[in-house]
């Protein structure tokens, strides 16, 4: 077996892609301005949702951003394990952030003239990132990604084929390829001759995945804040600044903080030191990462559309669109964030249930709340989720076994 480096100029071509572990599993320059991409469509996300919040319209923005975050954690996986300075993983990343972009830019009308767009970008960057990873890599990684390329490829076709049809056709196709793209992870992409992979032979870096996904974390809450200081703006150069605008500005900013707060103070570094102390990062990476963490970020991305609401058009009461928005989103987040503490530290986060239940029974005032109280209160129940965390009055994380 040969002792050189993964990355010595020696060493053949399949080693020289992996990533050295001896030095850190530090994210690099070239992930970071992948993510960048991400940015503008959680952006077009909420922006559907506030045009037009309607049942199907969320329904369908839930498809859409699953169809994101498949895209964008099957290629975190990739770089947890190959090397994002040598050129060719450098060029497989320009290019998937490209065919990203257009599937981003083409999100507002994904269910109009340009779902052609939003299968196909999906489709070659699921199959085209699993044919690089085939070439690319020996051993028992290329074989996972053969299991990988197959389901990808039916997953592909689906979303490919839903793009050219419309109407309901079309949202059974794109839901029938997230489904498989998400079955094939669950079942070790189980293949006729292939076998299966077990998430043991995953040699991930735990460390580094937990920080790619607190990454994503981030991106969605860093589009809250440019929504909520890209509204005010543009309401101070059309109208004066009134006091329900500032009241709305400082809520806003407020709900988002505080879902910062309750994800970053306390469960973020003990959950990367789980994952990287794990005997099988891998199955932790499945589940709380790769599972869970778009239930925050679809929290988020709903808060999101109901703090630009507010700040837009605020109303004496809240219309049950916007209620839902301003107590589901916030909601949702909760919700993800139980999922994520009980798969890492097998504990039930009743502070998280206990704020569910209160968000839950704020809907019965909906009718007689302003729109900005109702807000207030969504945001002062993360608040305080958040502030027995750091008492200690919640469940303390212990090592998962």
């Amino acid at each position: 077996m040969s002792t050189q480096a993964p990355g010595a100029p020696g060493a053949p071509a399949a080693r020289r892609l992996l990533r050295d572990r001896t030095g850190g599993n530090r994210v690099t320059n070239i992930e970071l301005f992948f993510d960048l991409v991400y940015v503008f469509a959680v952006t077009q996300l909420s922006h559907n949702l506030v045009q037009h919040p309607t049942v199907r319209s969320a329904l369908q923005s839930a498809l859409l951003l699953a169809m994101v975050w498949l895209a964008w954690a099957y290629t975190t996986w990739v770089t947890n394990w190959m090397d994002p300075e040598r050129i060719e993983v450098r060029l497989l990343l320009v290019v998937l952030a490209l065919l990203s972009l257009a599937m981003s830019a083409a999100l507002p009308r994904a269910f109009d003239d340009l779902g052609w767009v939003v299968g196909a970008s999906y489709a070659v960057q699921q199959v085209g990132r699993s044919v690089f990873m085939v070439v690319a890599l020996r051993g028992p990684l290329q074989r996972n990604f053969e299991r990988i390329l197959a389901w990808c490829t039916v997953s592909g076709a689906l979303a490919v084929a839903g793009g050219l049809v419309g109407g309901h056709a079309r949202e059974l196709l794109w839901l029938l390829a997230v489904c498989i793209d998400v079955a094939g992870g669950l079942t070790g992409f189980a293949t006729p001759f292939l076998g299966r992979s077990r998430t043991a032979d995953w040699t991930i870096a735990g460390g580094h995945f937990a920080e790619r996904c607190q990454g994503f974390i981030l991106i969605a809450i860093g589009e809250s804040i440019v929504i909520i200081g890209a509204t005010l703006s543009t309401l101070s150069a059309t109208r004066h600044i009134t006091g329900a605008t500032v009241a709305a500005f400082v809520v806003s900013f407020a709900g988002s903080v505080a879902l910062w707060w309750l994800y970053f103070d306390r469960s973020a570094g003990a959950s990367a030191e789980v994952i990287e102390s794990s005997d099988d990062p891998g199955r932790i990476a499945r589940t709380a990462y790769h599972l869970v963490h778009p239930l925050m970020v679809a929290g988020i991305i709903v808060t999101a559309a109901g703090d630009e609401k507010i700040l837009t058009s605020p109303s004496s009461s809240a219309p049950a669109s916007s209620a839902w928005m301003i107590l589901g989103g916030p909601a949702l987040f909760l919700a993800g964030h139980a999922a994520f503490k009980f798969v890492v530290w097998h504990v039930i986060p009743w502070t998280r249930l206990a704020g569910i239940a209160v968000l839950a029974l704020l809907s019965l005032a909906v009718p007689v709340l302003p729109e900005i109280a109702l807000a207030a209160c969504a945001a002062a129940v993360v608040a305080v989720v958040a502030a027995l965390d750091r008492v200690g009055v919640a469940t303390r994380p212990r090592r998962s076994p």
